[in-house]
């Protein structure tokens, strides 16, 4: 197959991971940066053109689209599903995904349990709603955050509405979500490759932190998920609308509580803490797919 990995960097881990694993496979491999791709709609016939020249012969489209870059990189994605190119990640879903509070409305939609959250406007009784909360310490996420950045532990009420005001008048839409104390600065990353959870590890924070992202000093180690963890690991990443995924799930007292759906997670912190070659369970769920697309006959169009 031909196979189109969507990446604004050549040289990061997980696209090289992935282009690695098709090569290995037979796959004639290729690298295009989405921020440069022109598409042209219209005239009977859909295009990409890339550095010029249009985009053809593509069996399959893997999305690693950066939050800097959500809008047009779903913009690209919607442009392969309109040429009936499969894409492991929709349109749809990367941007469902980026959004947190729209990805907890999809969850709670489906009674999946997670954190109480709100999202604020300017007019919020701001002291009403952190008590609906629980009180303080509360945590504030920018709806875009990734990595950690722009997610604050506000110790008090006071500290709080401080900080979301000050977001507010830059414009910053922020979700406020109650703090899991019990969960002790660690959280899980299950990772979804087509409805089957293939690795899963438990992110552990340093000392003096909440947030336990590996790109923050976290350490990770491989776990075991419980039967209850695992269906509601799957449950999310379908409710989401993703068929790859990294589903983020603290334990609590209450059980697993949810925290988010990513769409373009990480492959370095997860293949090398639990050894799973994800990249090649990523290639071989691509082939089945479309193998049966191509199976179905006119739906799928090579182009």
């Amino acid at each position: 197959m031909n196979i189109v990995i969507l990446s604004r960097g050549a040289g990061l881990y997980s696209t090289r991971s992935l282009f690695r694993a098709g090569l290995l496979r037979g796959h004639d491999m290729r690298i295009v940066d989405h921020a440069r791709c022109e598409l042209l709609v219209g005239g009977g016939r859909p295009e990409i053109l890339y550095e010029g020249r249009p985009l053809r012969d593509v069996d399959a489209v893997i999305p690693r689209i950066g939050a800097s870059i959500t809008f047009y990189g779903a913009a690209v994605i919607r442009q392969f599903e309109v040429m009936g190119v499969f894409t492991a990640t929709r349109a749809a879903a990367l941007q469902h995904a980026r959004d947190k509070q729209c990805t907890l409305q999809h969850l709670a939609k489906a009674k999946l349990p997670m954190p109480r959250s709100f999202l604020t406007n300017q007019d919020t009784d701001l002291s009403l709603l952190i008590r609906l909360l629980g009180g303080p310490p509360v945590v504030i996420k920018m709806l875009e955050s990734t990595h950690g950045l722009g997610v604050i532990l506000a110790e008090t009420e006071r500290t709080a509405i401080s900080i979301i005001r000050a977001f507010q008048r830059e414009g910053i839409k922020v979700m406020v979500q109650e703090f899991i104390r019990e969960a002790s600065g660690s959280d899980i990353r299950a990772f979804v490759v087509g409805g089957r959870i293939v690795a899963s590890m438990k992110r552990q924070a340093p000392p003096g932190e909440f947030r336990s992202n590996l790109h923050r000093g976290a350490t990770a180690v491989k776990v075991q998920l419980s039967e209850m963890e695992r269906k509601l690991v799957l449950m999310a990443a379908e409710k989401v609308g993703l068929d790859i995924a990294g589903v983020d799930f603290l334990r609590s007292k209450r059980g697993p509580l949810l925290m988010e759906v990513n769409a373009s997670p990480g492959l370095e912190g997860i293949e090398t803490t639990t050894g799973v070659d994800i990249s090649s369970r990523i290639i071989q769920w691509i082939e089945g797919k479309v193998e049966r697309q191509l199976a179905a006959g006119p739906k799928y169009k090579r182009l």
